[in-house]
């Protein structure tokens, strides 16, 4: 009896150690966008933090092409140790799966969902050259000009290339779509005046805005965001019942012990409940969330359904 009740001890002070003990070296967190974009700017800000509170470094490492699918492919082959994280978004968890029929790994069975980390609005934003002041303006422009006016987006299947063709087919309108590989890039060439329009992130393009070198027309959630109180919504100005958002959330490789993602989800939403995390995604308007792996996977299944119905209702394919 002693020698069993040493062995039960043993173990359970062993399987309290190994969850403590992690990490015990660097995590890296695989963002499949270049830098720039939306969902690299929300990581960059979990990574420190996290990183902070775990005593090892987070090292963002950008996988950038085939619309998310290269680097979360990283990750989907990774070893399921925790050392190797994905910070997924809307895109290459729900809607990509009904864009591709082709994809390197299996969407539903690759990863463990962790946590939901931001939703993330997004603001349709004009090169301030062009002349249109609001979305009805803009609206006019577009179909006086089929053609004519191009926009960028941060890859073909994204949220926000989702939301122009949207846009797109809610107006009756024939703007041309360009491509690039993360919302950086698109937003580089919407500043430069190489396309006119642009759907994007609010978290990612809100600096450029308020510095009066991007101007917002409006953003696409049911609300209107903390960081841009006036813009309107487009369901306001223009579009009744409009509304596509994006979210970035963590994800680690499928086999993934659940203890393991649990302490991880645990860690993450103790960092997004901080004052100081919250107060600066509320600022680049974000919407700071944090919820369970159940629930964040509860979450993805959802969007994935509503989404592969509205790609179908919408005829909506890849270029």
């Amino acid at each position: 009896m002693k020698r069993l009740l040493t062995a039960i001890l043993l173990a359970l002070s062993t399987a309290a150690f190994a969850q403590g003990a992690f990490p015990s070296r660097p995590v890296t967190l695989v963002v499949p966008f270049p830098p720039g974009g939306g969902t690299d700017t929300g990581a960059r800000i979990v990574a420190q933090k996290l990183g902070a509170k775990w005593g090892q470094t987070v090292i963002v490492e950008n996988k950038g092409g085939a619309a998310g699918m290269i680097g979360a492919d990283m990750v989907a082959k990774a070893k399921p140790d925790g050392y190797t994280i994905l910070m997924g978004n809307i895109g290459t968890q729900a809607i990509n799966p009904s864009l591709y029929k082709k994809m390197p790994y299996d969407p539903a069975g690759a990863f463990a969902p962790i946590t939901l980390v931001a939703e993330l609005p997004l603001a349709m934003m004009v090169n301030p050259a062009v002349a249109a002041k609001t979305p009805k303006e803009f609206i006019a422009l577009a179909k006086s000009q089929p053609g004519k006016l191009s926009y960028s987006s941060s890859g073909a299947g994204g949220a926000p290339h989702l939301a122009a063709e949207m846009f797109k087919e809610a107006t009756g309108s024939f703007i041309l779509h360009v491509p690039y590989r993360g919302g950086g890039p698109a937003i580089g060439d919407l500043l430069a005046g190489h396309v006119q329009l642009s759907f994007m992130t609010v978290l990612e393009a809100s600096g450029h805005i308020r510095a009066g070198k991007l101007r917002a027309l409006a953003v696409t959630g049911a609300q209107r965001v903390p960081a841009l109180p006036d813009v309107p919504t487009l369901a306001e100005a223009a579009l009744p019942g409009f509304n596509s958002i994006s979210w970035i959330g963590l994800l680690a490789p499928a086999g993934t012990p659940r203890e393991l993602v649990e302490k991880i989800s645990a860690d993450v939403r103790e960092v997004l409940a901080s004052d100081e995390v919250k107060q600066k995604l509320i600022e680049l308007g974000a919407v700071p969330a944090g919820n369970t792996p159940a629930q964040f996977t509860a979450l993805i299944e959802a969007d994935r359904k509503r989404y592969a119905q509205v790609i179908k209702d919408k005829n909506i394919t890849v270029d």
